[in-house]
């Protein structure tokens, strides 16, 4: 992977217009780094948009700023977003998928499903979120 184009990182306003920034700029990275799997590109895509989504609609303060650094390297893909919001009370035992009628309520869960590492930590100052998914990794295993 070309190192240049294997990192971005984008802030702004937390709002829908940053999430896009965001995503063109993960659609750009997969452009230069087109050894890493289509399936860890698209769970990868899926984890962040759902993260940074749920920043954006749940922080419509104006005064919230988002933060978003992405790397790809050969072995992972790994992605630190911080926000300035009021720290989000996540009680992560209780996050599943919720029934196939609910039209919200599934970002965490699917973000869950489709990395290897995801954290999150509350401070005064705001909430940090990593998310990690190991490029090629058998996780059949994993699903069984």
């Amino acid at each position: 992977m070309d190192t240049e184009r294997r990192a971005f990182h984008v802030d702004g306003p937390a709002g829908l217009a940053l999430v896009d920034s965001a995503l063109d700029a993960l659609d750009r990275l997969w452009a230069a780094a087109p050894e890493v799997p289509a399936e860890d590109q698209v769970l990868f895509t899926l984890a962040l948009s759902e993260v940074t989504t749920n920043i954006a609609q749940h922080n419509e303060q104006t005064d919230v700023v988002l933060s978003i650094d992405v790397r790809a390297s050969a072995e992972e893909l790994r992605a630190y977003i911080r926000d300035t919001a009021p720290p989000a009370p996540i009680d992560w035992d209780a996050v599943s998928m919720p029934g196939e009628e609910s039209e919200s309520g599934r970002g965490l869960a699917l973000s869950q499903a489709a990395l290897d590492e995801f954290t999150h930590v509350p401070s005064e100052a705001g909430n940090t979120w990593v998310l990690v998914r190991r490029i090629g990794m058998d996780r059949s295993e994993d699903e069984a």
